[in-house]
């Protein structure tokens, strides 16, 4: 929530900046271009920041905004704090993407084929091009991987093409809590409740048969789905929606509890499980699910648009997100293997959309296929 902002002080035998960064080594390096000073002479201070989410790691033009004029005034501190509206039509933006879903069904309602052909801007062809190999950026396909690692499919399908097209645009991309497994859970979650519902069977029997070779991603389902009741009765209105991903080192998967009445919204709960490996700190985890969840939903409502070549969008008044009075009850349950290290606050973001979408989807009959919301239509209330 704080905007940019940067203190610097150059003289003509030091360099010194205060900045809130998730990158300080990066910070200190346009220190010493800035003021033409070797990194010997410079420091960077880095006090604790009041939210980054990506923003404050790879760019760093308001540190050398800031830098710039201290050069300008030597041995005076020069603070430097951007409003709220320079922020935001100053940023770099979540990437634009699409996703095209195909799959193909046995006479047993059994996933022979999916076909996944993603397309959308590359944040590493804006701010990382040296990461991207023949044309190619691998990180856009998160949570995708067939292989093990960070981000494992968790679905054993015979037939399976992932596909990605890039699709880069003038408006500038960078990182955002969660990154690429956020759009991409949405993606084939979402997708994986539309082949269910054609299948004629339960989502969540539906996943399981295509996890058998995936434990750790079926244990953190069902850790979830048990901590939810799926299968118990709800409340006469109440639907509820499920979603599972990898993404980060770590396992997740979300319950959601939802109502809608006409255009309105209502998320009642969710039920979030991870499985990070080594649970160091269980409050810490149930804050980070927290936020997360918070996070999730404001992927739901928000947006930037751009009208003749500016951001419209330049405070919260225009840009909706999470209120409290939206926030539903978040349960977290921690699901260890005690086997490796994985993340918490990146991953846990990338189910709370899907599972969210999947309840509004099973209480109107019909599936939630744009973001935000209120391009079908609906609102959070």
């Amino acid at each position: 929530m704080e905007p940019m902002n940067c203190t610097a002080r150059i003289t003509a035998d030091r360099a010194e900046v205060w900045v809130s960064s998730q990158n300080a080594e990066a910070a200190l390096a346009v220190v010493s271009s800035v003021s033409g000073l070797p990194l010997d002479k410079c420091e960077a201070y880095n006090p604790p920041l009041g939210g980054g989410f990506g923003r404050r790691g790879g760019a760093q033009d308001y540190v050398r905004q800031a830098a710039a004029i201290a050069k300008q005034f030597p041995g005076v501190p020069i603070k430097l704090i951007w409003s709220r509206e320079e922020d935001m039509t100053h940023d770099f933006f979540r990437p634009i993407g699409w996703c095209k879903l195909e799959a193909g069904l046995s006479d047993k309602g059994e996933l022979d084929a999916l076909r996944l052909r993603v397309s959308g801007q590359s944040i590493n062809a804006f701010s990382s091009p040296h990461n991207i190999s023949n044309g190619r950026d691998r990180r856009q396909l998160q949570g995708y991987y067939q292989e093990a690692g960070d981000a494992q499919l968790g679905y054993t399908v015979p037939n399976l093409m992932v596909e990605y097209a890039m699709r880069n645009t003038h408006v500038p991309v960078g990182a955002w809590r969660g990154v690429n497994t956020n759009q991409n859970g949405i993606y084939l979650e979402c997708f994986m409740d539309e082949v269910a519902r054609a299948a004629g069977r339960d989502p969540l029997e539906f996943r399981r048969t295509l996890m058998a070779n995936h434990p750790k991603h079926l244990a953190v389902l069902n850790a979830a789905a048990d901590k939810a009741g799926w299968g118990k009765p709800l409340p006469e209105g109440v639907f509820r929606g499920i979603a599972q991903f990898m993404g980060y080192g770590s396992y997740t998967a979300g319950v959601a509890e939802v109502s809608v009445q006409g255009n309105d919204v209502k998320v009642h709960r969710v039920v979030l499980a991870t499985n990070c490996g080594h649970p160091l700190n269980p409050d810490q985890i149930a804050a980070q699910v927290e936020g997360s969840v918070a996070y999730g939903m404001d992927s739901l409502q928000s947006e930037s648009t751009v009208l003749n070549g500016r951001i419209t969008e330049k405070n919260f008044d225009t840009y909706p997100i999470a209120r409290m009075f939206q926030m539903p009850k978040v349960e977290t349950v921690i699901a260890p293997t005690y086997d490796f290290w994985g993340g918490v606050g990146e991953p846990t973001i990338c189910v709370v959309a899907p599972c969210i979408m999947n309840a509004i989807s099973a209480a109107r009959g019909k599936p939630v296929r744009q973001l935000p919301l209120q391009r079908e239509g609906l609102r959070i209330v």
